[in-house]
């Protein structure tokens, strides 16, 4: 399956009701923001934040970044919550707690009735998936499947630990965020997040160990909470210069290569092959 992803490497997460959050998200460097409905707003707070969806989309969106919304797992909240992001003008919807590919499929409907309602092209607004308990897990793949609405799939890890009925440790989440990686992998959509705790705001390089291993196993973009999070993530998640530059001599090599009849080459110090080429084309195209 072949979709129009998204360039994201940051996504972060503002509470929809907390306004002099939102008026500074714009300046934060994200990729995204995420204008929580969800667990970061009070139940009391939920039908005003709601209603003013369609300033704070507008603010958080002012230096270029995608603006998504977090919507309820409720059903009845969560049509509520479709329809004002999409008339909003939201660009992508955050699913949380997908039951599996028949709830997927029912949201997009709810999305499509909104986007004609108000005018938007069908098939506008995209879609996050977070798997958040161990039964959807067991489906993972066939929710990222499920509609082409999705671009990225997460494992939510507090959520997950808590219907296990473990710590939320590495070592308890490592398997299903793996599980969810590959997923997503197969499915042909991104998979977000990173394998280990989110370490405290004074650890912030232990935070970036944990992003370039994480980004090493293959995860291509991360949400966080906090400012301070959003640069370090750009920088782990994102092509280096330097990486960019050697891929492109690289692919020349393999190029060049193949032109004289060869199908694999020595380069700087390697054998690179076809596998290790479309890595390196992969590269080049996130680096736009």
């Amino acid at each position: 399956m072949t979709r129009a992803l998204p360039a994201w490497r940051s996504l972060l997460y503002v509470p929809a009701s907390a306004e002099k959050f939102v008026a500074r998200a714009h300046e934060r460097g994200a990729d995204a923001i995420i204008l929580d409905l969800e667990d970061g707003v009070a139940p009391a707070s939920k039908p005003a934040a709601r209603a003013g969806l369609a300033a704070a989309v507008a603010s958080v969106r002012r230096n270029g970044a995608d603006v998504l919304v977090r919507i309820n797992r409720p059903l009845r909240v969560a049509v509520e919550d479709i329809a004002a992001a999409v008339t909003a003008g939201a660009d992508a919807l955050v699913c949380t707690k997908v039951m599996g590919p028949d709830h997927v499929r029912l949201l997009s409907e709810l999305a499509a009735e909104s986007e004609a309602a108000c005018g938007r092209a069908a098939g506008t607004v995209r879609f996050v998936v977070l798997i958040e308990d161990a039964a959807a897990l067991a489906h993972a793949q066939a929710i990222a499947a499920a509609d082409p609405r999705v671009v990225a799939l997460g494992v939510g890890g507090e959520d997950l630990a808590t219907d296990l009925g473990a710590e939320p440790t590495p070592d308890a989440l490592d398997l299903p965020k793996r599980m969810g990686l590959v997923a997503a992998r197969a499915a042909g959509v991104l998979p977000l997040g990173f394998i280990g705790t989110v370490a405290g705001l004074k650890d912030l390089e232990g935070y970036r160990a944990m992003l370039r291993r994480s980004r090493a196993i293959g995860f291509a973009c991360a949400s966080c909470v906090h400012p301070s999070q959003v640069p370090i993530i750009n920088e782990e998640y994102g092509p280096r210069p330097e990486e960019v530059e050697r891929a492109r001599r690289l692919v020349a090599a393999f190029e060049a290569a193949l032109a004289e009849g060869r199908g694999a080459v020595a380069f700087e110090g390697e054998m690179i092959d076809k596998p290790i080429v479309e890595r390196a084309r992969r590269l080049i195209a996130r680096a736009g």
